[in-house]
């Protein structure tokens, strides 16, 4: 599998990177081990996490999927040479008091999550370490409109570099990236670190697919013109662009009772299980099924392909969907589909934003 750059660092990462948010909550330790073994089997190099997986968060999981992966690490002797590592620090709260007391997100907050981060993962650095996200107010996971009556910064971006500075000089961190950022804290993030020598992000991970692309409203252009990389979480929009849901929908009998949608009451409360998200889905799925392609074919191509994405986060629940994930890896989608999903996404636009 070829790598790619991620922004102007030295890290090289194949275009897809296994997400791990599942691990610790649907997915066993057992069968963790499995899928990240047949993913190294399989030629990628990218492993995703966060200190607050998995997920749905509560504090009886919280950091089981980096010290899942720790364990994993442990058993494999050489392992660790062979990946690329990325986790995140949990920005603000969001009701969320077992990650941290207070509201904000301090400096040393920075500092002593890295800490706790390289010790669950039993790694003496981190290849990227992420602001999961912004630490100011900003329209995130689900919000489409900045209210600045809601402000509440307690940290400045500036403050928040210098943290991670710091572990970058000690090596603990080797590259940092921002996740769920707007064009302007990515290029703020960018501003401060060249105005004042500091590290220089790398990466932004925000959702990107089919029914959710918030990158094409301009935040494309920023990464572009910076050279900041992108890496596409939700490819599949939480299992919508899968095809799993089209008969179904999110409840009932015949609704897959393993799918996250269904599962989790807290998941189907939020973007990824609005009415709009669920019609726009079908829409795009019954596209691919009249190209004579699966659905999830269809969707992790766009991305796949689409020269916004450095590389595309896929979190899979059994070897079986790795393997079909991967399969889907050099489908090329010709130029009449591409116009056919921008025509449903203009009268569609972007449901699951």
């Amino acid at each position: 599998m070829q790598t790619i750059q991620l922004g102007q660092s030295d890290l090289r990462v194949t275009p897809i990177c296994l997400g791990t948010m599942t691990f610790g909550e649907q997915v066993a330790e057992a069968d963790a081990f499995a899928i990240m073994d047949d993913a190294v089997a399989r030629g990628i190099n990218f492993f995703d996490t966060a200190e607050m997986y998995s997920v749905p968060t509560r504090k009886e999981t919280y950091g089981s999927t980096e010290a899942i992966i720790g364990r994993w690490l442990a058993a494999r002797p050489g392992a660790r040479g062979k990946i690329v590592l990325a986790t995140k620090v949990a920005g603000p709260s969001r009701g969320m008091p077992w990650v941290r007391e207070g509201s904000g997100m301090t400096g040393n907050d920075i500092l002593a999550s890295c800490e706790g981060s390289l010790r669950r993962l039993k790694t003496e650095v981190i290849d990227l370490y992420q602001i999961h996200w912004p630490e100011r107010n900003v329209p995130a996971f689900g919000a489409i409109y900045f209210d600045p009556t809601k402000e509440r910064t307690q940290t400045s971006i500036h403050d928040q570099l210098v943290a991670l500075n710091k572990l970058v000089k000690q090596g603990k961190v080797r590259y940092i990236g921002v996740s769920n950022e707007s064009p302007y804290g990515v290029h703020e993030f960018v501003r401060l670190a060249e105005q004042y020598d500091l590290p220089r992000i790398a990466t932004v991970q925000n959702p990107y697919c089919l029914v959710s692309r918030g990158v094409d409203n301009g935040l494309d252009e920023t990464m572009h013109r910076l050279g900041v990389s992108l890496l596409a979480y939700s490819p599949l929009g939480f299992g919508l662009l899968t095809g799993k849901y089209d008969a179904s929908g999110f409840e009932g009998a015949q609704a897959p009772r393993e799918g996250r949608i269904t599962k989790f009451e807290t998941v189907r409360a939020g973007r990824w299980g609005r009415p709009e998200a669920l019609a726009a889905a079908r829409r795009y799925n019954a596209l691919a099924r009249e190209h004579g392609m699966t659905p999830t074919r269809l969707a992790l191509a766009w991305c796949y392909t689409n020269w916004r994405v450095a590389s595309t986060i896929i979190g899979v629940t059994s070897l079986a969907q790795l393997k079909e994930d991967v399969e889907a890896l050099g489908t090329t989608l010709p130029p009449e589909l591409l116009a056919a999903i921008d025509a449903i996404r203009w009268e569609a636009r972007d449901p699951a934003a």
